[in-house]
């Protein structure tokens, strides 16, 4: 029973991530009609700020090491440990928290550039067209961070007071050795706060309401006047801010490397097909949903049974929405049929 749990949180957890990537898709495909294969090198680039945040913070000098006497020893110390004591540390421990700060601004502006820059140019073209040249700077994202970071994972910790686990088997009376990871626990509530966010902000503002009747009609809010394509704009922005905050939250549970933004894109696109082309509740429901079922076919008794099931139970699902209801799970008559 313990087991099971334990791979249901996984599942969420991992859901989570699946779901803010696959969000920040829909929402660009449903808008402009682009498939970005460049969405998850924003991810990636979301975690590499946290990872350069990081390193920025733990800038040192050598100094000499007072509990060796006998000869000039030397150790690295933090210039925020030798300015501030204290203070200084805690702010090194809470690098992570605090690279959101950072990151938003930095993603907005990325995803900006992107949609200025290169994106715009590719509206009208073909969807081969728009994945070869997304894929390209994809491609680009990724060599860029591992000449200056290197090929290797980099660990980047959590804050020392939310590195342990939490005792939830107390919480729900299943006793103290069900224990979770309490990082985990607050990926997986920031990413829920994140997606009710969006959500909020489609529904209940104008703005979003303005976005939303885009997605089903651009020509006819653009006859009412409404300059579509600048809101179109801010949610490309609004896109990568998402998917960089989800990069950033999930550089302590896996340390990032230059490779990972492509890791989770793959599968991400599958979601948003399983999902539905477009609706971004079919997007959220089907990254939970895929994440849960991966986790659960990685469990032992699963995958002694079927081998390597944990790695295929996301495209086999897929395949079976797709042969049974074209369109996905939520996705709107005449996509996808």
């Amino acid at each position: 029973m313990d087991s099971i749990l334990i791979q249901l949180l996984n599942g969420l957890d991992k859901g989570a991530a699946y779901a803010l990537i696959a969000l920040g898709l829909t929402l660009v495909f449903g808008t402009l009609g682009v498939v970005n294969f460049a969405h998850g090198a924003l991810f990636l680039m979301g975690a590499f700020c946290a990872v350069t945040f990081q390193k920025i913070l733990t800038i040192s000098k050598k100094v000499l090491d007072p509990s060796i006497t006998y000869f000039d020893a030397y150790i690295e110390q933090p210039y925020l440990e030798l300015w501030f004591g204290e203070t200084g540390l805690a702010v090194i421990d809470w690098a992570v928290p605090l690279s959101i700060i950072v990151t938003i601004p930095t993603m907005l502006l990325i995803g900006l550039a992107m949609e200025r820059g290169l994106i715009r140019h590719f509206y009208k073209r073909t969807h081969a067209e728009q994945i070869l040249v997304t894929f390209g700077l994809a491609i680009v994202l990724q060599e860029i961070i591992r000449h200056f970071f290197g090929a290797n994972p980099i660990p980047t910790p959590a804050p020392d007071i939310v590195s342990g686990s939490a005792a939830i088997g107390t919480w729900i009376g299943l006793g103290e050795n069900f224990v979770y990871p309490w990082w985990r626990l607050i990926y997986l509530a920031s990413a829920t706060v994140i997606i009710s966010s969006v959500f909020a902000f489609l529904h209940l503002t104008t703005f979003g309401m303005v976005v939303r009747a885009g997605m089903f009609d651009r020509q006819m809010v653009a006859f009412l006047g409404i300059n579509v394509q600048r809101k179109f704009t801010i949610i490309f922005g609004l896109a990568a801010v998402v998917a960089g905050v989800a990069g950033a939250m999930y550089a302590p549970i896996v340390p990032p490397d230059y490779h990972m933004g492509m890791d989770f894109l793959v599968i991400s696109f599958v979601i948003v097909v399983v999902g539905g082309m477009g609706s971004v509740r079919g997007a959220v429901a089907a990254g939970f949903l895929l994440g849960i079922l991966q986790s659960l076919a990685s469990m032992t008794v699963v995958s002694s049974l079927l081998p390597g099931i944990d790695q295929i139970i996301i495209y086999l699902v897929a395949v079976i929405i797709l042969l049974t209801r074209p369109r996905g799970l939520m996705g709107r008559k005449g996509i996808g049929e």
